[in-house]
């Protein structure tokens, strides 16, 4: 029972911020997506919710009967607020470190298909690398959390988590209108740094940090924003970033989408790409190592 209504829950969360992108125009106007685009976000979203998810579960759970039986629903009797507090820390405090580390050299081909997008949808809430997800901790916690008896508390934090983050990743930014009004200016300050916004995930998304804007070395937090508060990586301007996406892939072309989800089993062919061994993460700051005279046409193909 829980399950189902945690799912109609999501589905109507999904429907309900697909209306606030198609009603606001912001869908129509911003988002221009490929075939190469929409094939990944696809692939990605399934395999997340129909293998990765279930299979991380059922790991967990055959695991824990093999080895710890006597611990099955073992705290289900802990309060519910300590058991949000379990799962703010061993999901949401983990997601953020991961998604830090994901932004080194070692970890980037990895996550690098969430900011190949170049603009800002719930259809990227799950683009992602197929082994980003696979080896996330947290999704590995919130299966032993189950496991251990958390069953509603755990349902309805997927759920407070999810509508958080689509609204963070909504082509419509839900607080712009909020800012614009003065009397709630104190209510948006704690806001923006409590959980995660459009703005300050914008600025993670960002196309280059060298607007003032930008910020793709910080602004890491899933559902809450205050980890990055608590370490040191927000970054705050009530601003939108007039591009996001990656600038290798104005420069080179898009990388298919195979090589996104697929790395490092599939590997790129372009000739700058972070997607194969030996390859470099390209930014603004970095851009005096690669050729500035690579242009793509429309096609994705390198032009000189």
């Amino acid at each position: 029972m829980h399950e189902k209504m945690t799912w109609l829950l999501i589905a109507v969360a999904i429907a309900g911020f697909a209306l606030a992108e198609i009603v606001s125009k912001r869908y129509r106007n911003t988002v221009h997506a490929s075939a190469n685009d929409t094939a990944l976000e696809l692939m990605m979203s399934v395999s997340l919710l129909v293998f990765t998810q279930p299979l991380i579960v059922l790991i967990t759970d055959a695991l824990g009967q093999r080895f710890a039986p006597e611990l099955r629903n073992a705290w289900s009797t802990l309060p519910w607020w300590a058991m949000t507090g379990i799962l703010l820390v061993g999901d949401d405090m983990l997601q953020y470190w991961w998604h830090r580390i994901s932004h080194s050299a070692h970890l980037w081909p990895l996550h690098r298909a969430h900011h190949s997008a170049s603009y800002m949808s719930i259809r990227i809430t799950y683009r992602n690398n197929f082994f980003y997800y696979l080896m996330m901790p947290g999704l590995w916690v919130g299966a032993s959390m189950l496991y251990l008896g958390f069953g509603t508390v755990y349902f309805v934090y997927l759920v407070v988590k999810l509508v958080v983050i689509l609204g963070a990743h909504c082509a419509w930014a839900w607080d712009e209108p909020l800012y614009r009004i003065r009397a709630l200016h104190p209510l948006m300050w704690i806001v923006e740094r409590t959980i995660s916004t459009p703005a300050t995930h914008r600025a993670h998304h960002a196309i280059t940090n060298l607007d003032g804007i930008g910020h793709y070395s910080g602004n890491f937090g899933n559902l809450l924003f205050l980890w990055d508060v608590l370490f040191g990586t927000a970054y705050i301007t009530r601003r939108y970033p007039a591009e996001v996406g990656l600038r290798d892939d104005q420069l080179f072309g898009a990388e298919r989408w195979h090589h996104q989800m697929f790395y490092p089993l599939c590997q790129s062919s372009r000739e700058y790409s972070a997607l194969k061994f030996g390859g470099q993460i390209y930014s603004d700051e970095s851009a005096g190592q690669f050729p500035t005279d690579s242009l793509a046409d429309s096609s994705g193909r390198v032009t000189r």
